[in-house]
């Protein structure tokens, strides 16, 4: 194993710096995520929140408008190296999307969250990364557009942490279809109002949601709307 004190800084992978800004960063719900227990948050348009949960406590995650997409991730809150990961999630639960009473696990095969409940239909996307600055860029725009990359970075840092990476998330919501010759297509979620996930943490972690900021293909219906959340 190579110490990482001697190998060049250079060569060392990082993903944690923002590549822009918005609100996020300035609006924490504490100054190190703790929530109080059963107060309704929103994570508003095109921004995020992180928030700190011990073990054993729930988050619901509300599709307040039901035309929302919402990316989700959890931390290790003791080592933000060690994350909820989708390609180990896969393997271990046999599928490619979670059903409720599903564990989920980390990149250390480690269980960090159960889904709990979910009371959509229960379509959700595992596939795809997380929009950044240069999904943006290859859909034609031309100066910086929030995005779900930067949505956890600034999230994170608004409560004094930081990750190396940004791993991919877990899509609520999202409604990308695999059609038979392997292709897919983006649509609207077919969720409703007032639709909601429940993960009960199983480790202490930092979940972070995002409001997802796409606003040029269809996934959000065009038109990215709020979120909101509480703890139990």
């Amino acid at each position: 194993m190579i110490d990482d004190a001697i190998w060049p800084a250079c060569c060392q992978a990082d993903n944690g710096d923002a590549l822009g800004t918005n609100t996020t960063v300035a609006n924490p719900v504490s100054i190190d995520g703790t929530p109080e227990i059963g107060k309704l948050y929103a994570v508003p348009a095109r921004q995020g929140r992180a928030v700190r949960l011990a073990k054993g406590q729930t988050i619901r995650v509300i599709n307040t408008h039901g035309t929302q997409v919402c990316d989700a991730w959890a931390f290790n809150s003791e080592d933000l190296s060690e994350y909820l990961s989708m390609s180990h999630m896969r393997a271990w639960i046999n599928r490619l999307v979670p059903k409720p009473n599903d564990a989920l696990v980390s990149n250390h095969r480690r269980v960090i969250v159960t889904l709990l409940t979910d009371t959509s239909p229960g379509i959700h996307d595992t596939q795809m990364a997380a929009c950044d600055v240069y999904r943006y860029t290859t859909l034609g725009v031309k100066n910086y557009h929030d995005n779900c990359a930067d949505n956890l970075r600034l999230a994170l840092r608004a409560i004094g942490l930081r990750s190396h990476e940004v791993p991919a998330p877990l899509n609520l919501w999202m409604n990308i279809p695999i059609k038979e010759d392997g292709s897919v297509e983006w649509l609207a979620p077919v969720s409703k109002p007032g639709d909601y996930v429940e993960l009960r943490a199983e480790m202490d972690v930092i979940v972070v949601f995002s409001a997802c900021p796409q606003d040029i293909v269809n996934i959000n219906a065009l038109h990215p709307m709020d979120v909101h959340f509480f703890v139990q």
